[in-house]
């Protein structure tokens, strides 16, 4: 028996984007679960933040995911490099969440090998949209991402972050920006505590701070667990690119957010 496969040069030019490139060769499957969604326990990850400091941004996120009313992971990631220059965080449905992050990863990297140069991070902002847009056939059957993007913008010179809906807006935030269950609180501590002439190493306390006092009030937020050693995810992003902070780095951040729990 002989295999039939797709000839490149029978095929429309999909453009720079991977996703296109699956469409045309066929490869697309269905975001539609089909019914029976509602009644499923998925493990959900929340919170995550962003905030500017003078040369940057610093982006944060907690590692606790839940299933309802119970605790499914303590060290979930739900913070990562997007590319050099950008990351990404996700609160909402942890598996397709992490999904997301997979497919926007490679969006960027085939982009680039494509085009021979790097999206602009507003560019990348925008196709981050699209991809919350892609999953609203999930949303509606109860199974949705919210992601928080955030970048170092080599244009302007400076860190930019982005907060999303459910349907795919995008919203430009201007100094700090939260998502997850616990984001209303994280943002009411950001908004007494946060300044424009942070250092790098101010904003991730007052961040990490802002995690503790989350989760003392949104039980579906986990804060650090100095017993256990499990720590926040902290990416700081800066001219020199994405850095992740150690567990030893976070450690004092951590520890003094505790310290101050009122």
């Amino acid at each position: 028996m002989k295999l039939s496969l797709p000839l490149l040069f029978d095929i429309p030019a999909p453009g720079s984007s991977f996703t296109d490139l699956l469409k045309t060769l066929g490869y697309t499957a269905s975001l539609d679960i089909g019914g029976g969604a509602e009644s499923l326990r998925t493990p959900e990850g929340t919170t995550v933040l962003a905030l500017r400091f003078q040369g940057g941004v610093v982006m944060i996120g907690d590692r606790q995911a839940t299933e309802g009313n119970q605790v499914a992971h303590r060290e979930i990631r739900k913070v990562f490099p997007a590319d050099l220059f950008s990351a990404v965080a996700i609160a909402g449905t942890a598996g397709l969440a992490i999904e997301m992050v997979r497919l926007f990863q490679v969006e960027l990297e085939h982009y680039e090998k494509i085009e021979g140069s790097r999206l602009s991070l507003e560019g990348k902002a925008t196709f981050l949209a699209r991809l919350v847009r892609s999953q609203l056939p999930m949303a509606f059957q109860g199974l949705f991402v919210v992601p928080l993007f955030a970048g170092y913008d080599l244009l302007s010179g400076r860190g930019r972050l982005y907060t999303y809906d459910v349907v795919g807006g995008r919203y430009e935030e201007n100094n700090f920006g939260s998502t997850g269950s616990g984001a209303s609180l994280a943002k009411s501590y950001l908004r007494a505590n946060f300044a424009e002439n942070f250092t790098a190493e101010q904003a991730v306390d007052v961040g990490v701070g802002a995690l503790v006092s989350a989760a003392q009030e949104d039980t579906a937020t986990g804060g650090p667990d100095l017993r256990r050693g499990i720590f926040p995810t902290v990416l700081v992003i800066d001219s020199d690119g994405v850095k992740e902070l150690s567990d030893t780095e976070v450690r004092p951040a951590a520890e003094k957010a505790v310290e101050n729990i009122r």
